[in-house]
Order: C-alpha cells, then sequence, then structure tokens
C-alpha cells in the first residue's frame, strides 16, 4: 500500500459547479446531470457525483481505494482534455489533481509498484489523431508527474493491465506510415507489449490472436481477457469501415501464450469492463456499421461455465465510458450517448450486481 497524499479540496460536483470547468481546449463544459434527457438509476444502479467534465474514450485505473480518470475527448471532438482527477467513492467526491503532461485522449492507466503510469494515446481533436510513444509516470505520495519510458512505437486505442507490477499494452491502433496524423492512416496492432519497472524496459511478448481496437479488458486470477473490440479498415472509396467483434481472448502472463473463451452474446466496440467478486462485467459499446446504434447492455461472465449472462442494463446507453471497481461497488464514468466522438456526458454512475 501506498501512503496517501494530502489531496486538494474535494469538488463536490452538481451539474452547476461542473459547467464551470475549464476545458483543456479553452472552452466550458455543460456535464449532463441525473435525470436530463436519460434515464434514471434505478435498482442495483444509483447515480454519483458527476466529473468535472464531459468526456469520453476512458481508460479508469482504481488504486487504494480511489478511481483515477485521464484525459479524454472532449465536446466537440476536436478538444482533447489534460485533466487528471481522483473520485473517491467514500465520500462520492472528485478531486482535480496534477494535470497530464500532454492532453490525450484513448491514453492507458495502470498501476505498478506504486505509481500511475499513463501510457500512449492519441493527441489531436478529429480528424488530426496521432498516436503517441510517450509515458508519463504519476506519484499519488506528492500529486507529481515525470516522463516515464515510451512505448516501442506510437500507439492508442489499446487495452493496459498491471499483472505482477508489470504493464501489459495489447492490440489498438499504430501508424500506418510514419507520422501519420489522421484517424484512418492508423491500424490495428495484434502486438503485447510489457513494460517492468525493475528493469525499465518494454519487451515484446506474445502477439494477441486478433488484430483489434477499442476493446476492453479486465484481469482475473492472473490473466488478462480482451473483451471485444472493433477491425478497422478502409472501404473502396476510401472510407471507414468498422467492424465489431465478439471475439475474447485471454492472455496468460506466466506461460506467454494465449487462449479463446466464450464470446460476447453480441459484437461490441468501445465497451467497458471490470471485474466484481470473480466475474467479469462488460458495460454499453457501440456499432458503427451496418447501423449506428448505443448500448446499454450489460453482461456478467463466469469463468467458471465460460459462459456470459445478460444483467441489468446501464441506466444511460454510452460508449467510449469507463469503469472500476471499488469495494463491492463497480463504477461507470463518462462515454458518448451518441455514436461517434461528439456527444460526451460527465456521468458517473454506481453498480452493486446481486451476489
Amino acid at each position: 500500500m501506498t501512503r496517501q497524499p494530502t489531496l486538494p479540496a474535494p469538488l463536490r460536483l452538481t451539474a452547476g459547479l461542473a459547467a464551470t470547468a475549464l476545458l483543456a481546449a479553452g472552452c466550458t463544459a455543460t456535464p449532463t446531470a441525473p435525470g436530463d434527457d436519460d434515464a434514471a438509476a434505478g435498482g442495483p444502479w444509483r447515480d454519483a457525483a458527476p466529473m468535472a467534465l464531459e468526456r469520453q474514450e476512458l481508460y479508469p485505473e482504481a488504486v487504494d481505494g480511489r478511481i483515477y480518470v485521464a484525459g479524454g475527448l472532449l465536446n466537440p471532438n476536436t478538444g482533447v482534455s489534460a485533466h487528471f482527477d481522483a473520485y473517491d467513492p467514500q465520500d462520492d467526491v472528485w478531486h482535480r489533481l496534477a494535470p497530464l503532461p500532454a492532453a490525450r485522449h484513448h491514453v492507458g492507466l495502470a498501476e505498478a509498484d506504486g505509481s500511475v503510469y499513463a501510457v500512449g494515446g492519441f493527441s489531436g481533436g478529429f480528424p488530426r489523431w496521432r498516436a503517441e510513444a510517450d509515458t508519463f509516470v504519476y506519484s499519488p505520495e506528492d500529486d507529481t508527474w515525470s516522463d516515464g519510458v515510451p512505448l516501442p512505437g506510437p500507439r492508442a486505442e489499446f487495452v493496459v493491465e498491471s499483472v505482477d507490477d508489470r504493464v501489459y499494452v495489447i492490440g489498438g491502433r499504430v501508424p500506418e506510415t510514419p507520422g501519420a496524423t489522421s484517424f484512418t492512416t492508423h491500424v490495428d496492432s495484434d502486438s503485447t507489449e510489457v513494460f517492468d519497472p525493475a528493469t525499465g524496459r518494454w519487451s515484446a511478448a506474445a502477439p494477441a490472436p486478433t488484430a483489434r481496437n477499442s476493446a476492453a479488458s479486465a484481469v482475473l486470477d492472473g490473466r488478462i481477457y480482451v473483451i471485444g473490440g472493433r477491425e478497422f479498415s478502409l472501404a473502396d472509396d476510401g472510407s471507414a469501415v468498422q467492424e465489431n467483434l465478439a471475439t475474447v481472448e485471454v492472455y496468460d502472463p506466466v506461460s506467454d501464450t494465449w487462449a479463446e473463451t466464450a464470446p460476447l452474446p453480441e459484437p461490441r466496440g468501445g465497451l467497458a469492463a471490470a471485474v466484481h467478486d470473480g466475474a467479469i462485467y462488460a458495460f454499453g459499446g457501440e456499432q458503427h456499421d451496418p447501423e449506428p446504434e448505443v448500448y446499454d447492455d450489460v453482461w456478467r461472465y463466469d469463468p467458471a461455465a465460460d459462459s456470459w449472462t445478460a444483467v441489468d442494463d446501464l441506466p444511460t446507453p454510452r460508449h467510449g465510458l469507463g469503469a472500476a471497481t471499488v469495494g463491492d461497488v463497480i463504477y461507470t464514468f463518462g462515454g458518448g450517448t451518441e455514436v461517434g466522438g461528439d456527444h460526451a456526458s460527465a456521468r458517473t454512475e454506481a453498480y452493486a450486481p446481486e451476489s
């Protein structure tokens, strides 16, 4: 356990207060307040304090009872955030922390050796997305960032997890040619890269069976599950084709091998996942083709039965949201309420699955 810092005064955010938060792009946010155009939480779901900013494409990380959220794509999606915040579920408050050294969206967070690593991600708003190789290292003890060892190459929209104090980056999108600066000039990757803080080095591990982006991930029994996502391609006319996947693949860091488990009930991209009481829960997502749609589905994976079951729907359909577990509750953050990069939400919704 790391020593907890003396955090800044908590931000007890209401919709009105959150609307005054400044965006990295220099404008203000108007977060969606509970009840505004969305279904009210109920049953095992409840509303929690919203984030200071409407944002999506988030990869939260839970550390010592707090949930860290970094960067994100703003409204409109030409804006990118450098905000870095910690949510305290015990008090239902957000703490504004030292910002990321650079604004990023699709930036991956993982904790290892007492530090929080912010890895890769895209810089720039749509359509000038540029994958970056930077790694920034956050110290929870003194609320400061330092430069870490960069990824072997630029990458974004991957999954990232930590196991035994090593950081694993899997899949995502990489530049098709050096210096690529648009969404359509990046391609899907199957590579697995591992950072060991003890040596300060990245190394290559067994590549994933499927190259994909916008997947979800979770660690269960020391293995990394890569869940759903999308395959990107270009049509003959140059337009983007984004095909959702139902595939679930599992990486074992000990044996450096991959296996396939039961697929999702339906293909999903842009979803989130978290572990609760020995099961994996997958939340939301979107579909671009053939018809645009945002989903409220929640599915539970039982590793003993190797099967997925539909459970309690999200109160608010979202994609590009984040999810993390503290205690007996899974918290979902932000995300887009319509297909694509606009219409981000500031919502925080708390889910207490029935045993």
